[in-house]
């Protein structure tokens, strides 16, 4: 019964943060946050094709840290924009449940 009662409160904070919102962002921050994500995919790309070389283990495990270093960076861009944007404006608004969506988000950063 007590996890239900936090699964239901748990879909009202979802339902109530701004991830259900679209989140508007200027041509030129798109066209960034695309670009970098398109270099990652061409990263996963490279480490399919090392593969289909049968490349060293090591050159391997290099590309795979690099490709989690950039998105791990990607991330935290995009956090920043969330914090500066979606969270300030349901602060705003008077919904401080966001803050606790945050922290979620966050987490799932580490």
């Amino acid at each position: 019964m007590g996890n239900e009662m936090e699964k239901e409160a748990e879909e009202k904070r979802t339902e109530s943060c701004c991830h259900m919102k679209s989140t508007p962002r200027e041509e030129a921050g798109l066209r960034q946050l695309k670009n970098r994500l398109s270099r990652m995919v061409g990263q996963l790309n490279g480490i399919g094709r090392m593969l289909d070389e049968n490349r060293y283990c090591g050159e391997v495990l290099t590309q795979v840290a690099a490709v989690e270093s950039a998105l791990q960076a990607f991330g935290y861009l995009v956090l920043q924009e969330h914090m500066e944007t979606c969270v300030v404006e349901e602060i705003r608004k008077g919904n401080t449940d966001v803050v606790e969506e945050a922290v979620e988000l966050i987490k799932k950063l580490k």
